[in-house]
């Protein structure tokens, strides 16, 4: 066995987030890592690579024990770790990048010539050859800058490879390309842990699996051998309600806004959109189809250069985000570590955030009122967190973009856009953040959905608006919004030009 975990166990102040927890992993084989955020993942991962000090228990590497006292030191042993969020450095060339800490010297200098031929033999194998090595890194694209982060662990490592959420921020021929290295380097004998959500992935990918589920080890099995249901189950503890299979019938309400020839000149093109009381509208589209720009335009994010936008009581501004919160709307972005919370905040200041921008800073919300919101939501969306005053950096994924949810909720907004408000969560937190916006529609707020899951979009969603190429193509209503007609209609441009 090339790694062991025994009886390994972790305890934070008032938490105890692993619990003899036991994992193995073998020489040539990928290990799938689940479990619901807050399962203890992430900690497992972090006292394995240095970063925390284990309370207990036992690693082996080939049979021999470590404790890594930092990420360095695991690097050294042969553990590397390639995360979500790339964690390189985009200013930098790539070569930079792959030989950083350890670049080529010549005379007491860098010898750039030599550090481009290490990073170019780096990347061979890795089907990187297009790639210009003196180039910054920023320059490419989210997956290969995953490849590239992947290199530089391998080259570092070469042991043990994890591979936390890797393709959450990629589209499907990009995570079929990451897939194919991953591939590769399981064939060449590293043992690699894949750390995903994304179930059919863990199914493509994966030979064995282990759950593990409030800090304990709950399932180690062959990936062949699971079934579905029953690795939900394992990851949940209890049957998941399938909230998701079918939006329900809402009566139609009134219109409540109007949005007409809203655009901006290079960022999407002019579009009319009318959105009534207690309604889910779906905005569907391939990565760069014009989503997010659609809602960040609807949100002051990026200001409109033409059209109007109007509601029963005449013109709304939307020439910046106080403006848009001023009218009654709400923005979860996709981007929740960037853009959604301030890690740095405890849960309560995070939560109390958007209402006290609208009431203004003149008048401050008092921290007793501040604090009574704040567990009134962490009780409402059983945000796991053993107090209102931790740092919102701490939680786990999910929780952050239920403190997020959270945030907006609290100022009660008409209208609610959501950027992916399932992306890198758990299928337990996934069925809730559903079954909440169920909920707030019964209660009529309008809330417009951003979703690349389509099966999301159409459990959720009372009309879907497809986008290609930067601009609203198609508007789908009940039964047809399908998967075959969504997707045809985000073909149909191709199906022109080839006709053409």
């Amino acid at each position: 066995m090339l790694l062991t975990i025994d009886n390994l166990s972790k305890t934070f102040p008032g938490t105890v987030a692993l619990d003899s927890v036991r994992f193995d992993l073998k020489a040539g084989e990928v290990h799938a890592l689940l479990g619901e955020n807050g399962a203890g993942k992430s900690t497992l991962i972090k006292c394995l690579t240095g970063v925390h000090a284990r309370d207990s228990g036992d690693v082996r590497l080939h049979g021999e024990p470590v404790s890594p006292g930092s990420t360095l030191e695991a690097q050294e042993l042969g553990i590397g770790t390639v995360y979500q969020e790339v964690n390189l450095l985009p200013n930098l060339t790539v070569a930079e990048n792959l030989t950083f800490g350890r670049q080529p010297t010549r005379f007491g200098m860098v010898s750039v010539r030599r550090m481009r031929e290490d990073a170019k033999e780096m990347l061979a194998g890795f089907g990187l050859d297009h790639v210009n090595v003196s180039r910054e890194l920023g320059a490419y694209s989210v997956a290969v800058q995953q490849l590239i982060a992947i290199a530089r662990a391998v080259a570092l490592s070469g042991k043990v490879l994890i591979l936390d959420e890797p393709t959450a921020s990629l589209d499907a021929r990009e995570t079929e390309m990451l897939f194919e290295v991953v591939r590769r380097l399981r064939e060449r004998g590293l043992g690699i842990v894949f750390i995903s959500h994304f179930l059919d992935q863990v199914f493509d990918l994966s030979d064995r699996l282990t759950v593990l589920r409030n800090g304990k080890h709950i399932v180690t099995a062959e990936t062949a051998g699971m079934d579905r249901l029953g690795l939900i189950h394992h990851m949940l503890g209890h049957e998941l309600d399938k909230a998701e299979d079918r939006r329900t019938t809402r009566s139609i309400r009134n219109e409540r806004l109007h949005f007409k020839g809203l655009g901006r000149r290079g960022k999407i093109e002019p579009f009319d959109l009318t959105v009534r009381e207690g309604e889910v509208i779906g905005l569907a589209g391939l990565l760069g189809s014009g989503r997010t720009e659609t809602a960040d335009i609807l949100f002051g994010r990026t200001p409109a250069d033409r059209g109007e936008a109007t509601d029963p009581d005449g013109t709304i501004d939307l020439s910046n985000p106080r403006a848009a919160i001023a009218s009654g709307f709400g923005y979860a972005p996709e981007d929740r570590k960037t853009d959604g919370i301030i890690a740095d905040l405890s849960i309560r200041e995070n939560i109390a955030l958007a209402l006290q921008a609208r009431r203004g800073w003149a008048k401050p919300i008092p921290r007793g009122e501040q604090r009574a919101l704040a567990d009134d939501y962490i009780r409402r969306l059983d945000i796991r967190t053993s107090d209102a005053e931790k740092a919102v950096g701490d939680l786990s994924g999910g929780n952050q973009q239920k403190v997020v949810l959270a945030r907006w909720l609290a100022m009660n907004p008409r209208f609610l856009i959501l950027d992916e408000p399932t992306r890198g969560i758990d299928v337990g937190a996934h069925a809730e953040i559903l079954k909440l916006i169920s909920g707030l529609t019964d209660r009529g707020m309008s809330i417009l959905m951003i979703s690349s899951e389509f099966d999301e979009l159409i459990a959720a969603s009372d009309r879907v608006i497809v986008l290609r190429d930067r601009r609203h193509v198609s508007e789908l209503v009940g039964d047809e919004i399908e998967t075959s007609r969504i997707i045809a209609a985000i073909a149909a441009h191709d199906a022109e030009g080839a006709a053409l």
